[in-house]
């Protein structure tokens, strides 16, 4: 049996653990991306946290998972014309390094200053692909948070939006009004973001015995998915299940590799767990 994991207090120590994920899959002869600098950005507290939570989290298939489809839809937002990337809550995300990226591109990472230092530390010497600038931000700061996104309208003109393990962190009336924010900015192209329900909290917070605390708590997860949305101005592109994509990669151990095969509705069923990628259009 594994032993109890501790608790994690702070949502910046949860990018660690996202970048040791990474870390593994690129190490494999299967690999499905390669992150060159993840190890290095996971640090001991990436190793740490991978020993003490993997069994409680399911194991790293769904930061996997996730993190090949975002790839997927970052380059078809590149290939159809952003002109930037705003990355909200970035962590240790190390995409402008390791994505074939033009060079004109510009990628903007905003995340608190302890993280924008921590990362920029690890990645001495490292050269991105991109134009790339940092903005040390609390997106709780309304005014600005809402300074930063005018910012980005008088600059360019289409911004593709990532908030990736982010908005399960928000409290439902700041996950919303950040969607309100992202919809009212006129450059906004499309927003790629994660959402999983109501059941996966739970789940999370049985395996792992409720070791998410402080501002690691997850909270926002509607059962509704992606359409909770839609009141704001939002268009549903996609809407693909993290699971299910596990098991179409061959990252799932059996038997869970066979539930990965049983038909689900579109954003998942009310008390059983669903999580997705998913990928919105302002409606013009």
């Amino acid at each position: 049996m594994s032993p109890s994991p501790q608790n994690v207090e702070r949502v910046q120590d949860t990018a660690h653990w996202v970048a040791m994920c990474r870390a593994l899959e690129s190490e494999r002869k299967d690999a499905l991306f390669h992150d060159p600098q993840a190890r290095k950005l996971a640090g001991p507290l990436g190793e740490d946290l991978q020993r003490r939570l993997s069994g409680a989290m399911g194991g790293s298939w769904p930061i996997v998972a996730r993190t090949w489809l975002i790839d997927a839809l970052v380059r078809d937002a590149v290939r159809d014309g952003a002109d930037a990337v705003l990355n909200l809550a970035a962590g240790l995300d190390s995409r402008p390094y390791r994505l074939e990226l033009p060079a004109t591109l510009t990628w903007i990472e905003v995340d608190h200053a302890d993280m924008i230092a921590a990362k920029e530390a690890a990645l001495v010497g490292e050269q991105p692909r991109c134009k790339l600038e940092r903005v040390a931000l609390d997106l709780a700061d309304l005014e600005a948070r809402r300074a930063l996104f005018a910012r980005m309208g008088e600059r360019f003109r289409r911004v593709l939006v990532i908030t990736e393990g982010l908005l399960v962190y928000l409290p439902p009336e700041m996950a919303l009004g950040l969607a309100r924010d992202l919809v009212a900015l006129p450059s906004t192209f499309r927003w790629i973001t994660d959402l999983p329900n109501a059941a996966v909290l739970h789940l999370v917070a049985k395996r792992s015995k409720n070791a998410l605390q402080g501002t690691a708590t997850m909270q926002f997860a509607p059962d509704e998915g992606p359409k909770v949305f839609e009141p704001l101005g939002w268009n549903i592109v996609s809407a693909v299940s993290v699971f299910r994509t596990a098991g179409k990669l061959k990252r799932l151990r059996f038997p869970m590799s066979l539930f990965a095969k049983l038909p689900e509705q579109p954003y998942g069923t009310p008390g059983r767990p669903w999580s997705g990628v998913c990928l919105l259009e302002p409606r013009r």
